[in-house]
C-alpha cells in the first residue's frame, strides 16, 4: 500500500512539481494546498499518512500548521528551501518527525524521515 501524502506549500510550482516526483516515484498525493485551512479540510477527507509542509507557508505559518495537522493525528514532516541550520531554532518545539529540504525531497527521503523501508524496496 502506497504512502497517502499531502503537500501543503505556497508556491503552485513546487506543489506541481512535488507531487509529479512523488506520484512518478509511488507515493499518493491524496491532495496539494496552498492554505492552511485547505489542508485541515483534506486532512479530514482524505486521511493521508504524511503532510509535507512548507516552514514559511506565505502569510501562515507552516509550523502552526503542523501543530494543527499532528493534533488531527497525521505525521507532519517540514520543508523549504532555507537550510535546516537557519531554521532549526523555529522549528525546535514543532510536533514535526523531521525536515527535508524542497531540493532533497524525494520518497525515499520521506520514508527515511518516517523510518520507513526505502521507496525503491532497496534494502
Amino acid at each position: 500500500m502506497p504512502l497517502r501524502c499531502l503537500i501543503v506549500d505556497d508556491s503552485r510550482s513546487f506543489l506541481t512539481a512535488a507531487r509529479s516526483l512523488l506520484e512518478l516515484q509511488g507515493i499518493l498525493v491524496v491532495a496539494v494546498c496552498t492554505t492552511g485551512a485547505e489542508a485541515l479540510v483534506n486532512t479530514s477527507s482524505s486521511h493521508p499518512d504524511v503532510a509535507v509542509v512548507d516552514v514559511m507557508l506565505g502569510h501562515e505559518s507552516g509550523v502552526q500548521l503542523a501543530q494543527q495537522l499532528h493534533a488531527a493525528g497525521c505525521a507532519v514532516v517540514m520543508t523549504s528551501t532555507h537550510d535546516m541550520a537557519d531554521i532549526e531554532e523555529l522549528l525546535s518545539g514543532s510536533p514535526a518527525v523531521g525536515f527535508i529540504a524542497k531540493s532533497e525531497l524525494s520518497a525515499d527521503a520521506l520514508h527515511r524521515v518516517l523510518n520507513l523501508p526505502p521507496a525503491s524496496g532497496d534494502a
